[in-house]
């Protein structure tokens, strides 16, 4: 059951196939901790622990067991049955949505901001070394001339 949340959830490349998919495109593979793919393979230890020294009855256990899990697995199946096709919808608007703006507005307006603010990094280069160059330099000049000692008197 953890291989359908991993293929679920993890979307590696087109293939639809939830078993030995092949010429995939593993990023999901590569992450570390807290991703989406470990997040959601959640198993009924996880949910539900007895602490050492406090345990149902075994028949009690083994129920709930089994009914976490085949709930979960079959609600699951309801609601992708249900909301998939309409999110998978929505989503693949919103990230062409995204990346028409980031490839049609974003990257333009920030090559042509990058390409406006030289010109002016160049006018304001010329302005410092006009105008601040010949002030610090007799600044400079003035306090070449100070000199410090250091004296060790014992």
């Amino acid at each position: 059951m953890q291989e359908i949340h991993a293929s679920v959830f993890c979307y590696r490349g087109p293939l639809l196939s939830r078993k030995g998919v092949s010429g995939i495109h593993p990023w999901c593979d590569h992450l570390t901790d807290l991703t989406l793919c470990s997040l959601l393979q959640i198993d009924f230890e996880d949910v539900i622990a007895e602490p050492e020294g406090t345990h149902s009855f075994d028949g009690i256990w083994k129920a709930s067991f089994t009914t976490f899990t085949v709930t979960k697995y079959w609600f699951y199946r309801l609601l992708s049955a249900i909301f998939g096709i309409p999110m998978a919808l929505i989503w693949g608007i919103y990230f062409a949505i995204l990346s028409f703006l980031h490839i049609w507005a974003v990257v333009p307006c920030i090559r042509s901001y990058l390409i406006e603010i030289q010109c002016i990094s160049r006018v304001y280069s010329i302005c410092i070394h006009t105008f601040c160059d010949p002030l610090f330099e007799a600044i400079g000049k003035m306090f070449s001339s100070i000199q410090a000692t250091v004296r060790k008197e014992i």
